[in-house]
């Protein structure tokens, strides 16, 4: 594959961060497409290129080396509802279309859905459309069409984990007795390298799945088994579509727009209509849904979680990461907490593990119910959690925070907030010098809209009090978290 120079779009995404470093590995040049600066050391790191841009204007995309001469599409609008799904990633499309034209680009490879089942939800209608405006852009394209994809961090993986986990009495909408042929993401990336070139992949579009058909149902039996856990699970013909998202965002660790998505592609059976695929590749090994859990958790517990499908920035109602790095002095409220340290170290390890299976050190009961209380008007919640127990990076999702800058060298950690509020918040807290010592500075920084966000702060005020005062001096004590990753 040496000479090869490959554009992904979609980089941050769930199959996108795992792509790219096997690409790498190959011998590959890779560029990267992403929207915001602050994450372009971490694929650096790896050895990729890395352009800053988007795809929401073709008149304002950036200029891509000439000689890319295969792009991926990886990009989707799951994560936010937007108005019209459908117009919104076509426009996505034919900007990259535009873009990757004027290159040397002999071949675009885009993952879809499984579309064999009728009616399709909107979202796979949506999906329907972009690979018809790739197939239209005179460009050889291979489209891979996926069902479920098995892997840890995967939203359909924590979704049955969360599930699975935290009820043991499940009464479920009647679409968890429609079958799915889950496929592992191992797989899945090697079928998106393995069809470069490939003269019996140009111009042509493939179902990809794993060699099990299953149930929902099925697949959720199949990974209580595989813990441990006695689960009884009881589906109802009551739940109509926006009761089955919200049951679903409530309970496991989704936003309310991808929860709906999900369902509603879940209406139908999603099974792959044939198996050509594997007459092409006889030597991609079909794995299992039952290894493919095993692989999952062996990532897991050796903390190996590549990618989360919560990694994304949200590009239809978010601004860039850098936009927010700047927390801002008028207009706002805020909370100054300053607490000698006496262990720098172990301050800085504290706040440096927060949330996620971590906890949140004092009260956390507080904030779990501020999590479920986000969660009831569409927020994300505290289930997103943390990719990794003990490493963190800017861009990276933390509960419902968002890490804005990660520096351990100044000792920094900067986080904005994702949850529903009338107004901006921002969390931090830094290691600084004073005297002969040092002090941890925790700042709490809320930037209300009109009115009913100056109420929403004061009505909050004495909670706010006793849990940042509490949370301050346990960091600043060194508190280390026992560490779960379960």
């Amino acid at each position: 594959m040496m000479g090869q120079h490959v554009l992904v779009t979609g980089a941050t995404g769930y199959i996108g961060k795992r792509l790219i470093p096997v690409l790498i590995e190959q011998g590959v040049t890779v560029t990267c497409l992403i929207r915001n600066k602050q994450r372009c050391g971490y694929f650096e790191a790896m050895g990729a290129q890395v352009i800053v841009g988007d795809l929401l204007s073709e008149a304002e995309a950036p200029v891509l080396p000439p000689t890319i001469t295969h792009a991926y599409f990886l990009v989707h609008a799951m994560s936010d509802y937007v108005q019209n799904l459908h117009d919104f990633e076509a426009q996505l499309a034919h900007c990259f279309v535009a873009m990757v034209s004027k290159t040397a680009c002999r071949q675009i490879i885009y993952l879809s859905g499984l579309c064999n089942f009728s009616p399709l939800s909107p979202h796979l209608k949506s999906r329907m459309n972009v690979e018809t405006i790739l197939q239209a852009s005179g460009i050889p394209t291979t489209v891979l069409r996926a069902s479920i994809i098995i892997g840890s961090g995967s939203a359909s993986f924590e979704i049955i984990r969360d599930l699975i986990e935290k009820l043991p009495i499940m009464i479920a909408p009647k679409w968890i007795v429609n079958r799915c042929q889950p496929i592992s993401v191992h797989t899945v990336v090697r079928l998106l390298i393995a069809v470069q070139d490939h003269p019996e992949c140009l111009n042509d579009c493939f179902d990809v799945g794993g060699p099990d058909v299953l149930t929902f149902k099925a697949m959720m039996a199949q990974y209580a088994a595989f813990r441990g856990l006695n689960r009884y699970i009881l589906s109802v013909p009551v739940l109509t579509l926006r009761l089955s998202s919200l049951w679903l965002c409530l309970v496991a660790s989704t936003n309310f727009s991808l929860s709906r998505y999900l369902v509603d592609s879940m209406q139908c059976d999603s099974v792959c209509a044939d198996n050509r695929i594997q007459s092409i590749f006889p030597e991609i090994r079909q794995i299992s849904y039952a290894e493919s859990l095993a692989r999952a958790f062996t990532r897991i517990e050796e903390n190996m979680v590549v990618s989360s499908w919560k990694d994304s920035w949200h590009i239809t109602k978010k601004k860039p990461l850098d936009v927010y790095m700047q927390v801002p002095e008028y207009g706002c409220l805020t909370d100054i907490q300053r607490v000698p340290v006496s262990d720098v170290d172990a301050s800085l390890e504290s706040f440096w593990c927060i949330g996620g299976a971590n906890g949140w050190y004092y009260a956390t009961w507080l904030w779990s119910i501020r999590g479920l209380l986000d969660k009831c008007i569409g927020g994300v919640g505290l289930r997103r959690g943390r990719t990794h127990p003990t490493m963190i990076h800017n861009g990276d999702a933390l509960d419902f925070w968002r890490v804005i800058v990660a520096n351990k060298a100044d000792k920094r950690l900067l986080l904005y907030a994702e949850m529903k509020l009338p107004g901006q918040a921002w969390m931090e807290w830094r290691i600084v010098p004073e005297g002969e010592g040092y002090v941890l500075e925790q700042v709490a920084t809320f930037r209300p809209n009109g009115l009913m966000g100056r109420l929403y702060w004061y009505a909050l005020i004495v909670p706010h009090t006793y849990i940042f005062k509490g949370l301050a001096r346990k960091i600043a004590a060194g508190y280390q978290p026992v560490l779960d990753n379960f």
